[in-house]
């Protein structure tokens, strides 16, 4: 394609970068790993366990890196198990030569931020983790660390999504505003919207018979992360009710699974994606950003009343959460074109009108 057009790439968009030469894989995509607007990223055959953290900056590859802080390496091809705490470098099945108009950024996958598995995408030379500048050209590496359950996981398994764009797409505070007037993008909001949408926490469990959210458990079994609904509720996780106008004290360095007070809805023309709010306001942050794709929420595609999930921590000290307080924002970002298939109804996505909700590793 001559000229790349600006926003965020839909699937046929990705279909065409593959086409041509920009996206290169050793075998072709899986039926459903193109996205409305991204793309999963399948791991490869080998895990390099490492001793640390790092990125390779300007001078090294990824590769080089690995061979500095390698432990073992582990054959994935049959499954192996990830254990919690340590760190795992896996090369990607895909990489990337993009176009000098075209540039990506990666998160993990809603499933995988629900089990509290740490991931970020690196490419050689990075100076930062889940971005890839417009036009690299070069492998991909997915850094993983399972911080709550040891998984299971294998070639093919994916755990992260990357996103391509072209030009300035994200929406101004003004923007922003116009766009919640226009198409409503979030129900039941109290918040003033400008440098994107606010969420806040729902601690009432108003028609969940006062359930709130859940609190993992330390000591359990491997999650298998490739099969759905396999598991019991209740040997990973302890559920949390609401107590009147108390509030929820969160543990340091305990996970926990809420759900935002407001509905969400993102327009089929736009994407958008979930950031931490201000980590001045507290000592609390949403664990994992993420992305939402167009018709998440939209009533057309079996959405009315999609809630945010959110995957929370506090670090140091307790902190106390109160019902309707801050704790995330919605970025929203044009789309190139708007998607032949939204999510939702038409791929069958897991989590389509939500309330508070698990990932599809359990049984409901």
């Amino acid at each position: 394609m001559a000229d790349w057009p600006t926003g965020i790439y839909s699937a046929r968009l990705i279909g065409e970068l593959h086409k041509q030469g920009a996206i290169t894989v050793p075998r072709e995509f899986d039926a459903d790993q193109v996205q409305p607007a991204s793309l999963d990223l399948r791991l490869g055959e080998v895990a390099y366990r490492v001793r640390s953290s790092f990125l390779p900056g300007p001078e090294m590859t990824v590769a080089e890196g690995v061979n500095r802080l390698k432990l073992h390496q582990i054959d994935l091809s049959d499954g192996a198990v990830l254990e919690r705490g340590c760190v795992y470098i896996v090369p990607l099945q895909e990489s990337l030569s993009l176009p000098g108009a075209v540039s990506a950024s990666a998160n993990p996958k809603s499933s995988t931020g629900r089990l509290d598995i740490f991931t970020r995408v690196i490419c050689d030379h990075a100076r930062g983790f889940d971005q890839v500048h417009a036009g690299y050209e070069g492998p991909l590496y997915l850094e993983i660390s399972p911080r709550t359950f040891p998984v299971l996981v294998r070639t093919g398994s994916r755990l992260s999504q990357i996103r391509f764009r072209s030009g300035d797409t994200r929406l101004s505070a003004d923007e922003h505003r116009a766009l919640h007037l226009d198409q409503t993008l979030v129900f039941g909001s109290t918040q003033d919207i400008g440098e994107g949408v606010p969420l806040s926490i729902d601690l009432a469990g108003e028609g969940r018979d006062g359930l709130i959210g859940y609190r993992s458990k330390r000591h359990t079994a491997v999650v298998d992360v490739d099969k759905k609904a396999a598991l019991e509720v209740r040997d990973f996780w302890d559920p949390l009710y609401s107590r009147a106008d108390e509030g929820l004290i969160l543990d340091p360095d305990e996970f926990y699974i809420l759900v935002s007070r407001e509905s969400v809805h993102v327009p089929p023309d736009y994407a958008a994606e979930m950031v931490p709010f201000d980590p001045l306001v507290g000592e609390f942050r949403v664990h994992y950003a993420g992305f939402f794709d167009p018709g998440f929420g939209h009533a057309a595609a079996g959405g009315s009343g999609s809630r945010a999930v959110l995957e929370v921590r506090s670090h140091e000290v307790p902190f106390l959460l109160g019902h309707g307080q801050t704790i995330g924002r919605l970025i929203y970002e044009r789309m190139a074109e708007r998607p032949e298939l939204l999510y939702g109804k038409d791929l069958g996505s897991n989590y389509q009108a939500q309330t508070l909700k698990l990932s599809k590793h359990f049984r409901t």
